[in-house]
């Protein structure tokens, strides 16, 4: 049993951010980093399922705003290493969630760099900068409503509204760091920012061919491919109804029901089997478990 649980949790730590090595999460001894362990993004963010699957479903919403998806395009490597573009956007996640404060500052410094270097036009002849505060807006609001609808299907469906504010408001200062403005921080107002977007997204060729290749990525190994399979299915599912009808993605509720059923019951396998995720080493760090 425990070379089972160590050969499942290999796999899974293969796909995190961890697997690029760069961040010691144990240490230094006592340091909250930027929440600290009685934030609701630590009980969020702490889920490798419903992360994977709200991260997948948040890049797909992401590129559904034109500038965004040009610049993703343009200037990254994903059509070559789709797998590594999530272990990067992972390691960003958990390392300004969970890491110590140096850990955390590192990163948004860092990632503000990589933005400023990132510009140019769309095929319209729109200008678009990676440091654009309105598309920092929008890649936040993708990604954190993403993983609130994740976290809230797959793990704890009675979260409260009221963490889900604090949880809006606690995220929204990392993005507000790297540069965003009028950051949503608050389910309502989460809300509200998405249906005021809808009219500025659209789905063309290029957004489906990044839905393609997210389809086809590579698993790291041939023991994950399964659960990376029905992960991508279950981010696809978990797109809100009007985002899936702009990527004209016809999914039956037979589908989805099996899906859904599918992740319920490997998502606690999944949870049994991972001890040292980034959560796991935070906790150790500051004496909690």
């Amino acid at each position: 049993m425990e070379f089972i649980r160590t050969r499942i949790e290999t796999q899974v730590m293969s796909m995190t951010g961890l697997a690029l090595g760069q961040l010691d999460m144990e240490n230094p001894k006592g340091d909250p980093g930027l929440f600290g362990p009685q934030a609701v993004c630590w009980q969020v963010h702490g889920d490798f399922p419903s992360m994977l699957i709200g991260g997948i479903c948040a890049l797909m919403l992401q590129m559904l705003h034109p500038r965004v998806l040009a610049g993703v395009w343009d200037h990254s490597n994903f059509r070559d290493d789709m797998l590594g573009r999530l272990r990067r956007t992972g390691q960003f996640i958990s390392g300004t969630t969970f890491g110590s404060t140096h850990d955390a500052n590192w990163l948004i410094d860092k990632v503000r760099n990589i933005h400023s270097q990132i510009s140019g036009t769309t095929l319209d002849g729109s200008v678009y900068a990676a440091d654009d505060p309105e598309l920092l807006t929008w890649v936040h609001v993708a990604e954190v409503s993403s993983f609130m609808a994740a976290h809230l299907r797959y793990l704890n469906p009675a979260l409260s509204l009221e963490d889900q504010d604090r949880y809006y408001a606690e995220t929204a200062l990392v993005a507000e760091r790297l540069g965003a403005q009028q950051v949503p921080r608050s389910a309502q107002e989460i809300a509200r920012y998405l249906d005021t977007m809808r009219p500025q997204l659209l789905c063309d060729d290029r957004t489906r061919e990044v839905l393609r290749i997210l389809q086809g990525a590579p698993a790291p190994s041939r023991m994950a491919k399964p659960m990376g399979n029905l992960m991508r299915r279950a981010g696809i599912d978990l797109l809100p109804v009007w985002a899936s009808g702009l990527l004209d993605i016809q999914m039956s509720n037979f589908k989805r029901k099996m899906i859904r059923a599918g992740v319920n019951r490997t998502a606690p396998v999944l949870r049994w089997a991972v001890r040292n995720a980034s959560v796991h080493r935070a906790r150790r760090r500051m004496g909690v478990m």
